[in-house]
């Protein structure tokens, strides 16, 4: 049997990074290996795609172009680094994934998701993540958190506010429509609290994947 493949989501500011550093400790803690990654990015093809993605772009990038670049990007992450890892066994954490794309893309630039869609099905082939935690605070909460970081905003996280409630929106649309593989969190608690859900989520998750073998 393949590893899992666990997949961090949500807007700016709700700590996917840190949360993905703890849940990667408390899997390799149970002996199983662990593959950090994260989207746009991932391998040096990838990551160069991300510079142009999150970069400052002074002639604009058409919402098409940024969502082939991010499959682009996606395609080379999956053949490159994610099958092979699930291949060999290995749990793979990701920074975000296909959902983001729905989300950001979809509800953010507009894009219709019937595309979104298409492009998933061509370059995907049937794979989804086995479980996403869908990381959740209210958006003045995580807009101050991301506005802390010590250094200059990307070309996302300039976007205006209502863009984000429209990024916020899909995802939460998605979480309910498949709450079988979403995990709702919210980040809005202390660190502590949400390292305590999402390990309870992810013993659940363990259990669960072992009954499968």
């Amino acid at each position: 049997m393949r590893g899992a493949f666990i997949t961090f989501e949500g807007v700016e500011g709700v700590g996917k990074s840190t949360l993905i550093e703890f849940a990667a400790a408390h899997l390799e803690s149970t002996g199983r290996i662990v593959l950090r990654t994260r989207e746009p990015g991932g391998t040096p093809l990838a990551e160069a795609i991300r510079s142009l993605l999150i970069g400052e772009c002074r002639e604009g990038m058409h919402a098409d172009t940024e969502l082939l670049l991010m499959f682009a990007a996606r395609n080379q992450h999956l053949e490159t680094r994610i099958r092979p890892a699930l291949d060999e066994n290995r749990w793979v954490l990701s920074d975000r994934f296909n959902d983001a794309s729905y989300a950001y893309q979809g509800g953010g630039r507009g894009i219709d998701m019937e595309r979104i869609r298409f492009l998933e099905c061509f370059v995907q082939r049937g794979l989804q993540p086995d479980l996403t935690f869908l990381l959740d605070a209210p958006l003045e909460i995580g807009m101050r958190r991301a506005a802390m970081r010590q250094r200059k905003a990307d070309r996302f996280e300039s976007e205006a506010m209502f863009f984000f409630e429209r990024v916020r929106n899909v995802y939460l649309e998605r979480a309910s429509l498949e709450p079988q593989r979403f995990r709702l969190i919210d980040a809005s608690q202390s660190l502590e609290a949400v390292q305590a859900e999402v390990r309870k989520k992810l013993d659940e998750f363990i259990a669960y994947w072992e009954e499968l073998k």
